[in-house]
């Protein structure tokens, strides 16, 4: 009774606030720059929702106003189900009224001619939500949550049902809304009238689904052809990934530490760097396809140029990925099943084939999936590599931007990604269903994992060490492109590229002064990506709590609303992000925030899919000892799951952060000249034709993330499980047995 109360204070507080304290509307120049405090509160540009409504004529405000107040009535009644019951409906129907005024009520008046009909003309419209607005929208929503609480909702944990409402909310109007004004476009014209013409024309295009080469033709249609690398890329990044994690856990190879590095290195590069070092290794005029020439007579060819290209590249990109689902699963599997298995006399390749990697299952499709979905979302590498063999994602950008101009055939072709991706959500779902990976208990182990079995850990050394010896080419071919004077054309060694991209000079006071043209992005990049960074990993890390811990009503659709920001190519997220943010209620184009949004709501759900993952292997009775004790479920979260979550943790901080900077599919559309992130600035270099900038501008850049990513690790710590630090041989494992035995 008395927590429920000093809730509903804070909330009441909170709302009251907002109302009188914080300006109602949008700033032009930002709520944070603080400039509009000269103004407040007798600007009606700044003025609080309580001036709006009393001195400028905005009347349909009070009734947000009194709905709030109306909820306020609960902290008289005694009857928690009553008092539940009003809070509930107060606050459904206040933020659902804050909603519909705001899409209703546009700068110019009624937006829906409905609403003119029944209340007649506006004197006045209204600019977009602002502080006030959003505040007592949140405090809605919380006072909604408290409610359900209130009538014991998810065992009356006002935490857990606060927790899954917020992102519901949030989900709902940074994905399903923006996507969903891009979908309608598939069924209008361009004055925005229904008409489903270009809809049915570009569904039932031969080039999308034809299957000629099956029979014999040239290429089969761009949909098949999405479908089939975006298959190749995930079995080849998954087991790579296996392949990576078992060497780095389960055997004595002296390189782990420069392994993680390298699994890291692709996915902190940016953009098209890794396609161009390719095209310089492997193009018709690259230093391997001239030393097979002048060697063996080989005729040069474009093979890079297509699907084998662009599958070599995203493999080599998508691999970390995998690596970093997958390192946290394979530590986590329990050296004492594999003990046991042992005990039983099956031999090490056995116990690793019928009991380690079954275990392993829910890291292995979770990897498939987010390489399957990263596959299908790339854009850069096709971009570079793909030449004439277009894929989806690459012909949604050339359809919005390109000479065809048709949103209806982009909103078309991502309503086919969205079919493919969900399809192996589902495949993944039904492959997982009602099995447990529990391996991680309240009981202690030895701790000494078996060593691999001879023939499996040779052939994931032949695997990995090759792989290593690739990248490492790669990346030299990278930073050697930054000190030449023209990339494969004049190698004159020279540092004026770095000069050029990070001079720092001082001006006539004596101040420092950032005169590199790579400076101004530079900044703006690592401000958008350490705001965004940490609210990505907790926001992906508590959905996975919710999917995995708790049991409500919606959760599999709730898990798939999440996955579709991460299944629906950048480019789409982009264009969508415009039009639904360009305008009232939400107004963010040109401004930081919707950089931040458009990161934590597009990377959130590789946190989510590697913390499932990870919470799959933690015994249910670990929280319910917690909760058993008297701990509610933020202070359960805080000192029993998430610390034994480091590895995931670490996953998605260093996921986030690495895409927050490396991103452009997205980017290219929502940047603005105050806020301009590295990957669209290097965009700009390379159309110019500056490539050797692009290239130090990009070598920068993997050096900062790596410091950062290190910072990260340090930072978030590593997963203790009582378990020593050890691989097992056959003898060690017999010493084991026998010490357990004897005690």
């Amino acid at each position: 009774m008395t927590n429920s109360k000093r809730r509903l204070d804070v909330a009441l507080i909170v709302g009251i606030a907002a109302v009188i304290l914080l300006p109602w509307y949008r700033i032009e120049g930002g709520f944070f720059g603080l400039g509009w405090l000269s103004s407040f509160p007798g600007d009606p540009s700044t003025a609080p929702g309580i001036l709006e409504i009393a001195s400028y004529g905005r009347w349909w405000l009070a009734i947000a106003v009194g709905l709030f107040l109306f909820g306020g009535i609960a902290r008289f009644l005694r009857n928690p189900m009553q008092r539940g019951a009003l809070m509930a409906c107060a606050g459904a129907l206040g933020f659902l009224f804050l909603a519909l005024q705001g899409l209703a009520i546009t700068a110019s008046g009624w937006s829906w001619t409905i609403s003119e009909a029944v209340f007649g003309m506006l004197a006045d419209g209204q600019p977009a939500m602002g502080a006030g607005v959003i505040t007592l929208g949140i405090m809605f929503v919380l006072l909604f949550s408290f409610g359900l609480a209130e009538r014991g909702v998810m065992k009356g944990d006002a935490f857990v049902v606060s927790a899954i409402t917020m992102l519901v909310v949030l989900v709902a109007i940074f994905v399903f809304y923006p996507v969903g004004s891009m979908f309608v476009g598939a069924f209008q014209s361009f004055d925005g009238s229904f008409n489903p013409d270009g809809f049915i024309a570009n569904i039932q295009d031969p080039s999308l689904w034809s299957l000629s080469c099956v029979v014999g033709g040239d290429r089969c249609g761009l949909a098949w052809r999405t479908l089939f690398l975006a298959i190749l890329t995930a079995g080849g990044s998954t087991l790579l990934g296996l392949c990576f994690a078992l060497v780095a856990t389960r055997t004595q190879f002296p390189f782990k530490k420069g392994l993680r590095l390298l699994t890291v290195l692709p996915i902190i590069t940016p953009p098209f760097v890794v396609g161009l070092a390719l095209t310089l290794l492997f193009g018709r005029a690259g230093v391997v396809t001239e030393a097979a020439a002048s060697l063996f007579g080989t005729e040069p060819s474009r093979w890079l140029y297509g699907l084998t290209g662009i599958w070599i590249a995203q493999v080599l990109s998508f691999t970390p990925i995998s690596f970093l689902v997958l390192i946290g699963v394979v530590e986590g599997v329990s050296p004492s099943m594999e003990e046991a298995s042992q005990t039983l006399r099956a031999n090490r390749w056995r116990t690793f084939w019928r009991v380690s990697l079954p275990l392993m299952k829910p890291g292995l499709a979770n990897a498939f999936l987010i390489g399957f979905i990263e596959s299908m979302a790339d854009f850069g590498n096709p971009m570079v590599l793909g030449g004439s063999h277009g894929v989806l994602s690459t012909e949604i950008f050339f359809s919005v931007v390109g000479a065809q101009n048709d949103p209806s055939r982009a909103a078309v072709l991502a309503m086919v990604l969205l079919v493919f991706t969900l399809s192996a959500f589902l495949a993944q779902r039904l492959w997982l269903q009602g099995k447990s990976f529990a391996t991680v208990t309240g009981k202690g182990d030895s701790g000494a994992h078996i060593a691999l079995p001879r023939g499996l850990s040779i052939a994931v050394h032949a695997l990995v060490i090759p792989w290593m010896i690739f990248t490492v080419i790669v990346y030299l071919m990278i930073l050697f492109g930054g000190f030449v004077r023209t990339w494969g054309l004049d190698n004159t060694l020279t540092v004026e590229h770095y000069v050029k991209a990070f001079s720092i000079g001082f001006r006539d006071d004596g101040s420092l002064a950032w005169s590199g043209v790579a400076w101004n992005s530079f900044w703006t990049t690592m401000e958008i990506a350490l705001i965004s960074a940490p609210l990505t990993a907790a926001v992906g890390l508590l959905t996975a709590y919710l999917i995995v811990r708790q049991k409500f009503v919606g959760r599999g659709l709730f898990e798939f609303a999440l996955m579709m920001s991460f299944a629906i190519p950048g480019t789409v997220i982009g264009i969508s992000y415009i039009m639904a943010f360009n305008l009232p209620p939400l107004e963010m184009t040109g401004t930081a925030l919707i950089l931040v949004a458009c990161f934590v709501f597009r990377n959130m759900p590789v946190g989510v899919r590697g913390g499932v993952a990870a919470m799959s292997q933690l015994d249910k009775s670990l929280d319910e000892a917690s909760l058993t004790l008297g701990a509610g479920s933020l202070r359960t979260i805080r000192k029993v799951i998430l610390p034994l979550l480091r590895p995931a943790i670490t996953a998605a901080l260093v996921y986030s952060f690495v895409r927050a900077i490396t991103s452009i599919s997205a980017v290219i559309f929502l940047v603005s000249a105050q806020y301009n992130m590295s990957t669209a600035y290097i965009v700009g270099l390379v159309e110019n034709g500056e490539y050797g900038v692009a290239i130090a501008y990009s070598s920068a850049l993997i050096v900062v993330m790596v410091i950062v990513i290190a910072g990260f690790q340090l930072l978030v710590g590593e997963r203790r499980l009582r378990r020593t630090n050890r691989i097992a041989t056959p003898t060690t494992a017999s010493a084991s047995l026998s010490q357990e035995k004897t005690a």
